[in-house]
């Protein structure tokens, strides 16, 4: 018979989640309906990639705390261009260039981080409030509630839609079919080419990867840009969604994300991190955030729940892992 393996954050978030939609099937025999699942899943899409995008950042061995400021920029001035100059843009274009503006942005980062050799947490630290002070300031700071035609068109494109039994209506839509992309694209990076082997040697030991002929240079500032093409997306996806663009949105997610990431596994020192670890740590963070009041927990808790995850989900496994070292020695 096969053990669970409980020193693997992957089995214990998935554990943690089994039972907390067990006591809130409890509290609430509705809870696993069709709308549950599908808000769970519409929570999940903006969450989700920026989690991706965190998790290769630490895979790397960095960490970057500004792709919420980057993504607020690159939404917001997307936004405002197509309703002052192209209101009629077909929405894919508004995509690219939203996704555009983050990559350069991104590009930014890299070029200190990679280019000067600066450490990761100080530059995103700056460039974090750089970006916001800029938006703010230069671009704009007032909410654009009248989206172009082709954003609002593009958040009423359903994947699934329905009515349930009871009469309670729920639907997908397909801006979830870009998390899947996004997945699929960022798991073929790290596991069907040579750069993704680089961003994980880099990520174990710089040195050792620079010895064995890995550009640490090139493969730091692909990361980066990388991330900041995420953080474009998910930043004009949340403005389509909304159906409104507002300047002070997304800053401040930051927290929930990169606890997302930690509880699914990646470490803060670089070199390990799993995209089912990730998604299932965001499965975690959209439940706590949404459903911690049908348990009979008030939402004023949402911070503290999270902070004893992380606290959780990073001690056990390194608690077991100091106890086999115990053993073996």
């Amino acid at each position: 018979m096969t053990r669970v393996n409980l020193a693997r954050n992957e089995v214990l978030v998935a554990l943690v989640i089994l039972a907390f939609c067990a006591l809130a099937t409890l509290s609430d025999p509705g809870f696993l309906s069709m709308p549950t699942l599908t808000d769970l899943l519409r929570g999940g899409i903006v969450l989700g990639i920026f989690a991706v995008a965190a998790m290769l950042v630490l895979v790397s061995g960095g960490i970057d705390v500004s792709f919420t400021a980057v993504a607020a920029f690159a939404m917001y001035s997307t936004t405002l261009f197509l309703v002052t100059h192209a209101p009629g843009m077909p929405w894919p274009l508004a995509f690219l260039i939203s996704m555009a503006i983050g990559a350069a942005l991104g590009a930014i980062n890299g070029l200190f981080i990679a280019g000067f050799g600066l450490p990761t947490l100080i530059v995103t630290l700056g460039t974090l409030s750089i970006f916001r002070g800029f938006l703010l300031t230069f671009v704009g700071s007032k909410l654009i509630s009248n989206l172009p035609p082709e954003m609002r068109a593009f958040s009423r494109l359903m994947m699934l839609r329905g009515t349930n039994a009871d009469g309670s209506f729920y639907s997908l839509p397909w801006a979830f079919a870009a998390l899947v992309a996004v997945v699929v694209v960022t798991w073929a990076i790290l596991h069907r080419t040579m750069l993704g082997r680089s961003i994980f040697a880099i990520g174990g030991s710089v040195e050792s990867a620079r010895r064995i002929g890995v550009s640490v240079r090139a493969v730091q500032f692909f990361v980066y840009v990388y991330v900041g093409m995420l953080a474009g997306l998910a930043g004009i996806i949340h403005a389509s969604m909304a159906r409104v663009a507002n300047p002070f949105d997304l800053v401040g997610l930051e927290l929930s994300v990169i606890a997302a990431v930690v509880l699914g596994g990646a470490r803060l020192t670089g070199g390990h991190g799993t995209l089912t670890g990730t998604l299932l740590g965001v499965a975690l963070i959209v439940l706590v955030r949404n459903s911690l009041i049908v348990i009979g927990i008030p939402s004023t808790w949402q911070s503290v729940a999270i902070g004893v995850l992380i606290l959780v989900g990073t001690g056990l496994p390194a608690w077991q892992a100091k106890r086999a070292e115990a053993r073996a020695a």
